[in-house]
């Protein structure tokens, strides 16, 4: 998972969690911006509403896939910029937490915290991940197809190794291949169960290569093919084997957990998160 892919969980992290509470998803990536007082044209990673029925509220959600604890200058920066947007409530998400000062002015400043962030083994002695028993519903978005325009080849998932597949766009700009296959299953989530459903990304004077390889092939772009399967199952299994991300929400101390296929569950750490 890179940066792009990181924004993308986030958003459907917050979508998913928000239906019952009527958030909205009001934009999310490079498109996302909002006008402030000073004329100045912000980019919002992901941007959500709620109404209480009678004025709208904005959260403004930034996305930080960096190697290092986010800090109190990005802290600053962030409040900042929702000042002058006149955005309600701003969030950070970061892949390694945040340093103690950047947290103390993020609570002066009433910005909301969250390490959002992939499985380590300490996590089995700090969440209750044991055994889970459910009954519910299973949705998962299947990948039928994959057409490469101007090739001709169909590159069946089962017999590609798409990970290792990379986009080289027109700019120059390099995108890992599972980019576009997580966007495209996360949009299939919203589709009717078994109704085929097939779209075309069109990439002018793109090329795609494996990695490591030396030649590129050209392409105008390529079509996903894929269906929303559904069925009601009875799940029993170790949590440890499935969860796939941990997000910890500082200041309300609420911790979930999600799977790789999406399943998102509120978890009870023995130990608030830092």
């Amino acid at each position: 998972m890179d940066w792009r892919g990181y924004e993308q969980v986030t958003k459907y992290i917050y979508e998913t969690l928000g239906k019952a509470t009527g958030v909205k998803i009001e934009g999310h990536g490079s498109s996302c911006k909002v006008k402030g007082k000073s004329g100045v044209y912000h980019q919002i990673d992901v941007l959500t509403s709620h109404s209480d029925g009678i004025h709208t509220y904005r959260t403004a959600i930034e996305c930080k896939f960096w190697e290092d604890s986010i800090n109190k200058d990005i802290v600053m920066k962030v409040a900042e910029i929702i000042e002058d947007a006149g955005i309600n409530k701003g969030v950070i998400v970061s892949k390694k937490g945040f340093t103690t000062d950047g947290i103390s002015f993020a609570k002066y400043k009433n910005i909301g915290l969250v390490e959002l962030r992939e499985l380590e083994n300490r996590d089995r002695e700090e969440f209750n991940l044991g055994m889970l028993n459910i009954k519910t519903e299973l949705r998962r978005p299947e990948i039928l197809g994959i057409m490469i325009d101007n090739v001709g080849e169909n590159l069946r998932p089962e017999h590609t190794d798409t990970r290792q597949i990379i986009v080289r766009v027109k700019e120059g700009e390099e995108i890992p291949f599972e980019n576009y296959l997580t966007t495209f299953k996360m949009e299939l989530h919203k589709e009717a169960p078994d109704n085929v459903v097939e779209k075309y990304y069109e990439l002018k004077g793109a090329e795609l290569f494996t990695k490591g390889a030396k030649k590129s092939i050209k392409i105008r772009g390529f079509t996903l093919k894929g269906k929303l399967t559904i069925k009601d199952i009875d799940l029993k299994w170790d949590i440890v084997d499935e969860v796939w991300l941990i997000m910890n929400s500082l200041f309300d101390e609420k911790s979930f957990t999600i799977s790789k296929m999406g399943a998102i569950q509120q978890s009870k750490p023995k130990n608030r998160p830092r």
